[in-house]
């Protein structure tokens, strides 16, 4: 689970302005996070199932926010994924 203080520090590196909670870039950001926490989680719980489908929900997810960022902003989605370290899809 991540916390409300670890939410807002993610959330500053990525926000285009003082108030943004909603962006694409936020909400990519945001889910990395949590997709990180949820990883290592499951490395200690191999069999924890129901946690790996929140998991692949969550990938899912961040591939629709980042494709509706490449279609509507390619330069925004370059600077997101170079600032979070992803790896970026082909094609």
């Amino acid at each position: 689970m991540i916390t409300k203080n670890k939410k807002e520090r993610v959330m500053d590196k990525t926000k285009i302005h003082d108030k943004d909670t909603g962006s694409p870039e936020v909400q990519i950001a945001i889910l990395t996070e949590r997709i990180e926490e949820l990883s290592s989680h499951l490395k200690k719980h191999k069999k924890d199932s129901h946690s790996r489908r929140g998991l692949l929900q969550m990938v899912a997810d961040r591939q629709k926010h980042m494709k509706y960022l490449k279609e509507k902003a390619p330069k925004r989605l370059e600077k997101v994924v170079k600032k979070l370290n992803l790896k970026k899809k082909k094609a």
